[in-house]
């Protein structure tokens, strides 16, 4: 595990994490069937994305050693993915932040609102974007695979919907069918993660470098790996739970799983920038 990588474990998990949720909720808001109350329930609410978008950026200044520092890799924009990535999480950050900021206010027409609110879903899937080229280094091989944009797509989803429907409960918004409809969805997406997991864990032992092989840059791989699933099971049983007993969803079954599936994220998240070898010495 790479711990001393915490900062970027943090922000890269949570950003994934705010930007899945804000998509969903956006999404959401975007079919015009909520009620006043629940919409504005809703707005309260998606406070929280804010507050996990503050903490990812608030990590990723660590890594810099001063947040000073972020404003320089802002200079190549364009042709740094890097530069990219902040660019467009900034960018995501502003355009989500003043929608929300707007419509919790009722300041301006319903329909600018709403097109803010496109754009800035759009600038998130970009940021989610510019965030998987950054770690597509031909010099990586164990990043520069299929399942580093898989891993981070899945993260993005899985713990987005998770959250979204976290928000939605707080809400306590009127959707039945959506509340029977996540958790299913979830589960078909878990089921590919386990598959991502495991061949990655095979193409693991057929990547090596001059110093070795891929399988022995991380001794307990295959424990932390077990650990990693098991928590993302946790996850889904608890967000099934209601489903299964055919009742709506509690802030208590959410927030669980929730807790659940960021720590499965950030076990994993661990391992893939322990995982870091180069081609050469």
């Amino acid at each position: 595990m790479a711990w001393h990588e915490w900062p970027l474990i943090v922000f890269t998990v949570l950003a994934q994490t705010a930007v899945g949720a804000y998509l969903l909720v956006g999404s959401v808001i975007l079919r015009n069937t909520l009620t006043t109350e629940i919409s504005d329930r809703l707005h309260k609410a998606m406070f929280f994305i804010w507050v996990l978008m503050g903490f990812g950026f608030m990590a990723s200044t660590m890594h810099l050693g001063s947040p000073l520092r972020a404003f320089n890799a802002l200079n190549q924009v364009g042709s740094s993915w890097l530069s990219n990535e902040i660019f467009t999480g900034s960018l995501f950050f502003a355009l989500g932040g003043s929608y929300w900021l707007l419509a919790l206010l009722k300041l301006g027409p319903v329909v600018l609102r709403k097109i803010i609110l496109v754009i800035g879903m759009l600038v998130g899937i970009s940021f989610i974007y510019s965030m998987i080229m950054v770690y597509l280094i031909s010099t990586v091989p164990t990043w520069n695979t299929l399942y580093t944009p898989l891993a981070f797509v899945l993260t993005t989803i899985l713990s987005g919907l998770i959250f979204g429907h976290l928000l939605l409960t707080i809400a306590k918004h009127n959707n039945a069918d959506m509340d029977n409809a996540l958790p299913l969805v979830g589960a078909i997406f878990a089921a590919l993660y386990i598959v991502v997991v495991v061949g990655q864990i095979i193409d693991l032992h057929n990547t090596t470098s001059a110093l070795g092989s891929a399988m022995d840059v991380i001794p307990n791989l295959m424990q932390l790996q077990i650990i990693r699933i098991g928590l993302l099971f946790a996850a889904i049983i608890c967000w099934f739970i209601p489903r299964l007993i055919k009742a709506r969803p509690t802030l208590f079954t959410m927030l669980l799983s929730l807790i659940f599936i960021l720590l499965a994220e950030l076990t994993g998240r661990g391992v893939f920038y322990g995982l870091h070898m180069t081609v050469g010495l």
